[in-house]
């Protein structure tokens, strides 16, 4: 907030922009602040930027109106945060870019944060999370490492954040490009391209609208997952701040239902005989080719089933993964009389983080963590991150001092460990045990107390629901 102040007083009188500061100091209570919204009202109408082909993401339908997964988020987000946006009709996502540099544009809507747009675009926190997925023909073999297929071409629309990546990370793979997302995708197809690296939504999406049935996943990149963000054009680290007080009111469900207006998540008819006859020309070719799409989609379909639960930064279950486990464990404890308890993590200091090192070394700190949980949990438990930098752990058939204990070594560890920043890292904890009568919230609020005594009582310590400290 005080960030933002300082650029409003840059921009306007003095005496105002104190008065207007502490104003929105005394109204910031977890939405966008007097202050911003001030500043929204001044902004008025903003335009912005798409890829105006880039379904099921993103495109711009014949009437003009912006459409697809990214359009129904930023609608959404801009909504939350008070904003008026309106759409700066480009050809295409080169003219989008340099439409946003020469200021015809204030935001673009839906693109990955990196290095170099980091020069010139300031980004939101993630809107959506997805994974890049290797595209192949079926006869390919299967690809676990992009640095053992040297003289192979690979298919990547132009100017996309996937084409600076693999340039500089797979020199030994020889890059083609393309207009379009579906023109990679049918390159492939055609033999006139080995494989592609595209979005796993786009690549079902694209494999089901196009009929390009000999193309499978056959491989995934963990670390070159999508993290889609609104980027900011003008400079304005103000406007950015109220675009992510929006972004931040986005649940996974409001992802869920956006997602499932254009992605079928399940198959409910085993073949479509119009298609079939289309695709084979006679009924019993037409089976054959059903058994293939059933086959093939069923994989890519489970595959963004698991997605869906997935924090795909961190490798763990995301909150909607953890709260549909917390209940079933409750019910399931207090109906044998078993002991569960729930830890809850919390980085100590997160947001100096980002703020001394950039948001790239605040992923990578939190993928870190998420693997030294990971090894430090038993078989049976359940770590997931709830979101930004706090995690939990569900911990079946243990009590409040065997849940204090795990969290204790994983505090330990990650004090001991060296994340790359110079600098140690530490976490707070609270722990909290089942009681009769709880729900599954109940006992997440417990700990979720118990942790913020920790961090009230000076950080780097765990705490437990009865007020104990380590």
């Amino acid at each position: 907030m005080w960030a933002a102040a300082s650029s409003m007083l840059r921009s306007c009188g003095l005496t105002l922009c104190l008065v207007a500061a502490s104003l929105a100091a005394r109204a910031e209570q977890g939405g966008v602040t007097a202050f911003e919204r001030a500043h929204a009202e001044h902004l008025g109408i903003i335009r912005f930027c798409v890829d105006p082909d880039w379904s099921p993401f993103e495109w711009v339908d014949g009437e003009g109106r912006h459409r697809g997964i990214g359009a129904d988020l930023l609608g959404l987000v801009a909504r939350r945060a008070g904003l008026a946006i309106e759409l700066q009709r480009t050809k295409d996502w080169d003219e989008s870019l340099d439409a946003a540099a020469r200021g015809r544009c204030s935001l673009l809507s839906f693109l990955n944060r990196t290095p170099a747009r980091e020069k010139w675009l300031l980004f939101t926190e993630p809107v959506f999370s997805d994974p890049n997925v290797i595209i192949t023909r079926e006869e390919h073999p299967a690809v676990a490492n992009l640095h053992d297929l040297s003289g192979q071409v690979m298919a990547l629309p132009r100017g996309t954040s996937i084409e600076e990546r693999v340039r500089k990370d797979y020199p030994n793979i020889s890059i083609i490009l393309t207009a379009t997302e579906d023109e990679a995708m049918q390159m492939v197809s055609d033999r006139r391209a080995d494989l592609t690296l595209r979005s796993l939504i786009v690549a079902a999406y694209t494999i089901k609208k196009q009929g390009l049935f000999n193309l499978k996943i056959a491989g995934r990149l963990s670390d070159y997952t999508n993290h889609l963000r609104i980027a900011v054009s003008s400079g304005d680290d103000v406007l950015r701040d109220i675009l992510d007080r929006g972004v931040a009111t986005l649940t996974e469900e409001d992802r869920d239902e956006i997602v499932n207006r254009y992605v079928s998540i399940t198959i409910e008819e085993p073949f479509d005989l119009g298609l079939l006859a289309r695709i084979a020309g006679a009924v019993v070719v037409a089976l054959g080719v059903a058994g293939a799409v059933i086959w093939r989609m069923s994989r890519v379909n489970r595959e963004l089933r698991l997605q869906s639960r997935m924090d795909a930064l961190t490798g763990l279950v995301n909150r909607k993964a953890i709260e549909a486990r917390l209940d079933a464990e409750v019910a399931r404890a207090l109906r044998h009389q078993r002991d569960l308890c729930v830890i809850m993590m919390d980085i100590d200091h997160f947001k100096a983080v980002n703020d001394d090192f950039g948001h790239p070394a605040g992923d990578r700190v939190l993928a870190s963590f998420g693997r030294l949980i990971a090894s430090g949990v038993r078989r049976l438990d359940l770590a997931g991150r709830l979101g930004g930098e706090e995690f939990v752990v569900l911990c079946p058939e243990a009590g409040l001092v065997e849940g204090f204990g795990a969290a204790e070594r994983i505090r330990r560890a990650v004090e001991d460990a060296d994340f790359g920043l110079g600098r140690p890292v530490t976490i707070s904890a609270g722990v909290a045990a089942l009681r009769r009568g709880d729900r599954g919230q109940d006992l997440l609020a417990r700990a979720d107390t118990a942790l913020y005594a920790a961090k009230r009582s000076g950080r780097n310590r765990t705490m437990d629901d009865t007020g104990a400290p380590n």
